[in-house]
């Protein structure tokens, strides 16, 4: 049975509930990019975001996303999403809920752009289903990563 998916406004007590079941693919990525741990990085991104939202399956959180300023004076906003299991456990429900929320970015910010691990093959036809264009990839710490982006034009 598909868990009931709620999205509420993100909150600190969220991030370690996240953190301690992340996703392996997010784990390696996070420490990949920037050395974080999983309890790191959700907090980092977290605190760095000008808008954050928790992804609740059944009330439990699994999924925290957000968006933090690259530079606020040309609008461009860094897109970032960290999860659980449960996503691709309920990757049906996941779409639905996910499928709007590149243009409600955009409504903030002129481009969305930031980077996935190349090895991310998950998250990679997520980002290219909700029509984000992706590039070769490029090496971070000695990993590739694709940068991804999305205007305002795109949606």
């Amino acid at each position: 049975m598909a868990a009931e998916i709620t999205i509420i406004e993100a909150r600190p007590s969220h991030i370690r509930t996240i953190a301690s079941r992340m996703r392996a693919a997010d784990r390696e990525e996070v420490f990949a990019a920037s050395g974080r741990s999983p309890l790191s990085a959700l907090c980092f991104s977290y605190r760095h975001s000008s808008l954050a939202w928790t992804a609740l399956f059944d009330g439990r959180p699994e999924v925290m996303w957000g968006i933090g300023d690259i530079n606020i004076l040309t609008g461009i906003g860094a897109p970032w999403l960290l999860g659980t299991d449960a996503v691709e456990k309920n990757f049906r429900g996941f779409l639905r809920i996910s499928k709007d929320w590149p243009a409600q970015l955009l409504s903030h910010y002129r481009l969305l752009r930031n980077v996935v691990d190349a090895r991310n093959a998950i998250s990679i036809r997520w980002l290219e289903w909700l029509g984000f264009r992706l590039f070769a990839p490029v090496e971070i710490n000695a990993h590739p990563f694709h940068l991804f982006e999305m205007g305002e034009a795109d949606v």
